[in-house]
């Protein structure tokens, strides 16, 4: 199983088109193949800044999600609404405790 986090600051005033773009995608990307679940975290430090916590089948299962026209589309609108670079970061999982 593969974790993907990305943390993403958001630019003023531009949360409300994010969770837009967010509540459009969040079943289809829930039901790509090889995702098994999807959360929406706020920093709570960081009021403009949101994280996806996901977890895939394998590195291969995510990488045809980013390859796919749901993630071009997707990522394309969200991106424009950036304050800072985003900071993704993959890891197998190992152990549930």
């Amino acid at each position: 199983m593969l974790v993907r986090i990305v943390r993403m600051t958001f630019q003023e005033g531009n949360l409300p088109a994010f969770q837009k773009i967010f509540d459009g995608s969040k079943q289809k990307i829930r039901g790509f193949p090889g995702n098994h679940h999807l959360e929406l975290l706020r920093d709570p430090d960081h009021p403009n800044v949101r994280i996806t916590y996901s977890l895939w089948e394998s590195a291969d299962a995510l990488e045809a999600y980013r390859q796919s026209e749901l993630f071009r589309t997707t990522w394309a609108a969200t991106k424009v609404l950036f304050a800072e670079r985003t900071v993704a970061f993959s890891g197998e999982k190992m152990e549930d405790v």
